[in-house]
């Protein structure tokens, strides 16, 4: 039986698979791509009964997908945080591990399956999703150094980093690249220990067009909420998801987001939710078309320009 890993090209999708297959090494079939890209389900062909793990997407946007393949013989495992849907598919070849609570995530779901023996790596993952608290106090518990818990915090971050973008073509590596770079380490500390040229491609890329996002004009601040707009170019779309994260950081009781000009008279948008309040960002993007994501993060693939000020409208009054 063929086996596929389909995962979310973000910290949290890769990190969730690396755990996964540090357990159970196997050579698989991997669909992944952009952090946007998230039907990916529909790449698995129907045409022969296979084993398909998936990671890190919504169930809600993969649904039929799903139901196909179940309806061809395929057995899956599904693990997720993101709105599932009204109900799951009940399946005798479904199996599910999805909690949409807004402090956990892809990887710390599955660090809870493999019972924490791959866990440096789901504290890396929560770091990317910017789960701060959750991470510090894993690696606390983990009798982690402060030293070892900055470098997981600026690995899960610059993985993240990389997954953002309008395409392949604007990441500085490949997610499946990335994954089976980063797999060969057991331990992520391992890696950022060593001399990978990747992990240094990352990060000095993360650094350089962090310098540009921080400088982004306002496009709209008020006492709920904060907006910044970005050019359309390639170092912004990579920048705009922890760019997003790190502006929330720096005004916790503020919704965040980030407008990033996309041609065809459209936006592609970030929001995050306030820290102080981990809720609303995905109510916010189902308001608009293509618009999707999770309780605290979430966002619009493309926005039309004539919808702009609703969407400013929005985000200074739905945190009120």
């Amino acid at each position: 039986m063929r086996i596929y890993d389909v995962f979310n090209g973000d910290a949290d999708g890769i990190c969730a698979l690396i755990q996964l297959r540090l357990a159970e090494p196997l050579e698989s079939t991997l669909i992944t791509g952009v952090k946007r890209d998230i039907a990916l389900v529909q790449h698995v062909p129907v045409s022969e009964p296979s084993q398909v793990n998936v990671l890190d997407l919504s169930l809600e946007k993969n649904r039929s997908a799903v139901d196909a393949l179940l309806a061809a013989g395929a057995q899956v495992f599904y693990v997720d945080h993101h709105f599932p849907g009204e109900e799951l598919p009940e399946h005798e070849s479904f199996q599910a591990l999805i909690d949409t609570q807004p402090t956990t995530c892809t990887s710390l779901l599955v660090d809870e399956y493999l019972g924490g023996r791959f866990r440096n790596w789901a504290i890396a993952a929560a770091f990317g999703d910017n789960l701060n608290a959750v991470g510090e106090k894993l690696a606390s518990k983990s009798g982690l150094s402060e030293k070892q818990i900055n470098n997981l915090r600026i690995l899960g971050v610059c993985i993240n980093y990389n997954g953002y973008g309008a395409s392949a073509d604007d990441l500085h590596v490949h997610p499946a690249d990335l994954y089976r770079e980063l797999v060969r380490f057991a331990d992520p500390l391992e890696l950022i220990g060593g001399q990978s040229k990747t992990w240094e491609k990352l990060r000095t890329g993360y650094e350089e067009d962090m310098s540009q996002g921080l400088a982004a004009p306002v496009l709209k601040e008020t006492e709920t909420s904060l907006v910044v707009k970005l050019p359309d170019e390639a170092w912004a779309r990579r920048v705009s998801g922890v760019l997003g994260n790190e502006l929330a950081n720096q005004n916790p009781e503020k919704a965040c987001a980030i407008v990033t000009e996309r041609e065809g008279d459209t936006y592609l948008v970030s929001i995050r939710a306030p820290l102080n309040n981990r809720a609303g960002a995905d109510e916010v993007a189902r308001k608009f078309p293509t618009g999707g994501g999770r309780k605290a993060a979430a966002g619009i693939n493309a926005l039309p320009a004539s919808q702009l000020d609703d969407f400013l409208d929005t985000m200074a009054h739905f945190w009120r």
